[in-house]
């Protein structure tokens, strides 16, 4: 099952954003910065919020919470919807379980793939040695 953010967690702050953009970027916050509270989320189980700390250790901060910044667009709506997606895919990819590796053995032509192998090697080497001429 998909794990999905609820909105009622996330928290938004808006700012201005930085780079070119003349008089409109000088008076219009429209940078968006998403905030979610990975530490105190009551939709998270123990083991997950221990995964999303261990996968997300370096964009976690101290108080636990996770915060991604949008400012691609010039629209505050924008950037928000932007942010909250960028956050989710962050999220389900660090809750994605990886799928157990299966045992399998060498099948016989590649372990005779394999013999064959060293025994050309082996010929390879053994032809380096010193040249015996006739005395």
């Amino acid at each position: 099952m998909p794990f999905t953010v609820p909105m009622s967690e996330l928290t938004f702050r808006a700012s201005r954003a930085s780079g070119p953009g003349g008089q409109h970027v000088n008076k219009a916050a429209t940078r968006v910065e998403v905030i979610w509270d990975v530490g105190a989320s009551p939709s998270l189980t123990e083991s997950q919020r221990a995964r999303l700390f261990r996968k997300l250790a370096t964009r976690i901060d101290a108080r636990g919470c996770l915060a991604i910044a949008a400012d691609e667009r010039r629209s505050q709506l924008l950037n928000r919807d932007a942010a909250t997606a960028r956050l989710i895919a962050l999220v389900a990819k660090a809750l994605e379980m990886p799928k157990p590796r299966k045992k399998t053995r060498p099948t016989k032509a590649s372990r005779e793939k394999r013999l064959q192998e060293k025994k050309r090697r082996a010929e390879v080497k053994r032809s380096r040695g010193p040249v015996r001429g006739d005395d």
